[in-house]
């Protein structure tokens, strides 16, 4: 018998990034799980979990990377950059260094990932708000200037975390699936734990359908 969780029309990698403590890990067992752990502990090295939606009458598996904010860890989790379709950038709003670095890792981002890729700036933890130090207008600006969408969240109580994987998962639904011209000239690639597909003129553009 065929597994439910094995059955699906596309296979997305998306990638969590940002310092760390700012939430990464809770934010995707909150939308992989539904659970969220207060002792959560520094990811070491490079995690990932999957859950599916439907989009436009399709099913899209999220293959979700956690990957660590450890200086320590940023060669190894710059190769996970490849084959990434969408990344949340995220960052404390009670924290404002966590904010400041999140232009180094956008850049770090640009640097490793395809120029396609779809970015979220996500200020987490938004239930703290009276401990806030990121102004939302700030990081709005930030986002505008930069061509990122944005959303505050709070995988402690929920607020947001099912908008923020939906919004990057449908944003990146019709480029990746309708933007490649010739199926004919679809190539194979080998990215770490994801089928992704290439054509001859471009960088990775969609996750073929099995």
């Amino acid at each position: 018998m065929t597994n439910r969780e094995d059955e699906y029309d596309y296979l997305f990698k998306v990638v969590l990034i940002g310092d760390s403590g700012v939430g990464k890990s809770n934010l995707l067992s909150r939308f992989t799980r539904n659970e969220f752990n207060l002792e959560s502990k520094s990811t070491i090295g490079v995690e990932f979990a999957t859950r599916s939606i439907q989009v436009e009458g399709k099913t899209v598996k999220a293959q979700i990377w956690d990957t660590a904010g450890q200086e320590r860890y940023r060669a190894i989790t710059s190769a996970y950059y490849r084959g990434a379709v969408g990344a949340l950038l995220v960052y404390d709003i009670a924290k404002h260094l966590t904010y400041e670095n999140a232009e180094r890792w956008l850049k770090e981002l640009q640097d490793h990932a395809d120029s396609n890729i779809v970015i979220m700036l996500v200020g987490n933890k938004s239930d703290l708000r009276h401990l806030r130090a990121v102004p939302t207008d700030e990081a709005k600006a930030f986002s505008e200037a930069n061509g990122l969408s944005f959303l505050e969240t709070s995988a402690l109580d929920s607020s947001n975390v099912e908008l923020a994987f939906h919004t990057i998962l449908t944003g990146m639904f019709p480029v990746r699936v309708f933007f490649t011209p010739n199926y004919e000239n679809l190539q194979r690639r080998n990215s770490p734990g994801v089928p992704m597909f290439k054509d001859n003129t471009g960088p990775a553009l969609f996750l073929l359908s099995k």
